[in-house]
């Protein structure tokens, strides 16, 4: 294992996250000057986002609990304009159940394939 589950979610399950995130405010009528305030990033870091120049790796809208919560957060940030700190909290805790449930397995073979999902059940079995 030449990449733990941290470091594949740090690079590609945090970004493909705010990256669906970024698409649902978008889809809700926010401006990209209106979501990277809302979101504590750059207008340039949503363009990015919305080009699919950045977290484009994993399609998180193929999980439908995920996609929900994060529709869910979405509106939380409407509504509470919530600080940096509470948005990066549940991004994590979505990130964790991600992996608790074994979605991030098949695309964490894929980056590295001396990972054997068959055999690997630490995710699933610390965060489950």
């Amino acid at each position: 294992m030449k990449t733990n589950a941290f470091e594949a979610v740090a690079k590609y399950v945090y970004p493909s996250l705010r990256r669906r995130l970024v698409e649902i405010l978008r889809e809700k009528g926010l401006s990209q000057i209106q979501i990277a305030g809302l979101l504590y990033i750059t207008q340039s870091a949503v363009s990015r986002y919305l080009r699919m120049n950045r977290g484009a790796l994993i399609e998180v809208e193929k999980f439908p609990d995920i996609d929900e919560k994060l529709k869910r957060l979405a509106e939380i940030i409407m509504k509470e304009k919530p600080d940096e700190y509470y948005i990066h909290g549940e991004l994590v805790k979505i990130a964790v159940e991600m992996l608790g449930k074994g979605y991030v397995c098949s695309f964490h073979s894929k980056v590295d394939p001396g990972i054997d999902p068959k055999l690997c059940r630490i995710c699933i079995e610390t965060f489950g």
